[in-house]
Parts: C-alpha cells; structure tokens; sequence
C-alpha cells in the first residue's frame, strides 16, 4: 500500500499481488481488505499498520488519518513518483476500495488514552508560566519563532509530548535554527534563520521583524548549535503543571478540524517512507 522504501517496491514488483482464498461467498468486505492488506501492505507498514523495518505506520499518521478515501485509492493505484512507492496497477478499484476501508478500521481501533491532566489549566500553563505562546502557536494565538502546535498532539501520544518538552532534541531543526548575526558597526540581530544564500541571510527576531542582511555587511554570523526549546521545564514545572500541559496540547489537536489542518498543506514524502 503506501510504501515507499526502495527495496520495498522491488520486493513488490517482483512477487505480483495475488487475491486471497475466500471460504465462501458471505465473506465480509473486512475481511477481504484484511487479506489484501496482509499480502500487499503488511510486508511495509506491518500487519497491523503501525509500521515495519521498510515503511512507518500508517494507522496513527495523522496525515494519512486527513487524507480522503480518493486520496489514498489514488496512492495505491499510483504510487508517489520518484520515491519508493509502487503502483498497484493489478489491483482493481473493487480491490483498492477493500484496502482503504479496512484501513479506516484500523485507524477507527485507535482509543483515544484519558489526558494526564487538566487541559484547562493546562492552556494557563502554556500561555503564562510555561511561556509556551512566545515561541509556538496554538490555533491562531502565540509566536511564530517555533513550530504551530495546533495539531501536534493529535496523535502523539501523552508520554511522547511530554518527554519532547522536558529533553528537546539536542540537534536543533533545521527548520527552526538561531543564529545572531553581528554587522560591521557592531549591531547584534539575533532570531530564526529565515532564509540564507552565498550572499545573503534573513533573519526574523522575536518582535516578527524579517531583517535582510547582506554578508558583506556583517562582521559574522554566529549559527547557535543548541535547540532555541528551553530545556529546563523538568525544574521549571510541577510533575502535575506539566501534565496539564500535555493535556492542553493533546485536547487541542484532538479537535482540529481535519480540512483546517490539511488545508494548503501537500503530500509528504516522509509520509510514506
């Protein structure tokens, strides 16, 4: 199904997909879709769909979880060009149809886990002490020097969030790195690197100023190698503060509008892979 390891596809093309023996004719849709996931899909994203060696799962991916029935038929008759992702071509729409709605049952096991804490005063958290809303935005309120969290807690799970929050990633993402930048008469900029070439960087600071800065104006450019994420929150919150905050983060993705959180947004490869 959504595969996408290259040796995924070959195994595939090489060992054409075969219907499975049916004991009679009342054998449910189910059924048949959990046949054909099993011979098609499983060897990648597992038999229960939360991923294997070759691809990850595609039951929790709230990607996937967004994608309309036309989508994902269309990524399984397709494939995704110039990725590892074949085309089933051998499979009817009957065929496809059966994978797409055993999919969705897969994905309609998941139970939502009871929250920690108190999502309310969790929201207190995050927009006072905890000081998230200066980074992060939460469903149009906040900063923009990080991530939009709308929909990061719509399916991660508790443990996950609230590990994320007390040991950030020691790497800082790409996406998200500081750098101060220290011009030839001696004014210091310091914010998220926006944009940058041979010739130029854009900075934009915490105020949500952009600042176009010629390198030949600058005395240096200093990229900072740790996260711009505190990593203090440990001490800084209560056990119970930081529950109520995982609480908070994972109420608000739970109820964002599916169309509203896809919208604009285009397929990923890493989706799939």
């Amino acid at each position: 199904m959504l595969v996408a390891a290259t040796v995924c596809a070959g195994s595939v093309a090489a060992r054409p997909w075969q219907a499975p023996s049916r004991s009679g004719a009342g054998a449910t849709s189910d059924a048949v879709g959990q046949g054909m996931f099993a011979s098609s899909c499983a060897g990648c994203h597992g038999l229960d769909g939360r991923g294997g060696e070759r691809a990850p799962g595609v039951v929790a991916n709230a990607r996937v979880q967004r994608m309309s029935d036309s989508e994902i038929s269309g990524i399984i008759s397709n494939g995704i060009p110039d990725t590892g992702m074949p085309a089933f071509h051998a499979l009817s729409p009957e065929q496809v149809r059966a994978i797409v709605q055993y999919l969705r049952s897969l994905q309609g096991q998941e139970k939502a886990e009871p929250l920690p804490g108190d999502p309310v005063r969790g929201k207190a958290v995050f927009f006072g002490k905890g000081e998230c809303s200066s980074c992060h935005m939460m469903r149009g309120e906040g900063g923009f020097l990080g991530p939009d969290l709308s929909t990061y807690g719509s399916a991660r799970p508790a443990n996950s969030i609230s590990d994320a929050i007390v040991n950030p990633a020691r790497v800082p993402d790409p996406a998200f790195r500081m750098a101060v930048a220290t011009t030839r008469n001696g004014e210091r900029i310091s914010g998220i690197v926006r944009n940058e070439d041979n010739f130029s960087v854009q900075l934009q600071t915490a105020d949500g100023a952009f600042h176009f800065l010629s390198r030949s104006d600058l005395r240096k450019l200093d990229y900072q190698s740790k996260p711009a994420m505190p990593t203090n929150y440990g001490d800084k919150l209560g056990r119970k503060e930081l529950d109520d905050l995982v609480s908070y983060i994972i109420s608000v993705g739970r109820k964002a509008k599916p169309d509203a959180a896809s919208a604009g947004e285009d397929l990923h490869e890493e989706d799939f892979q």
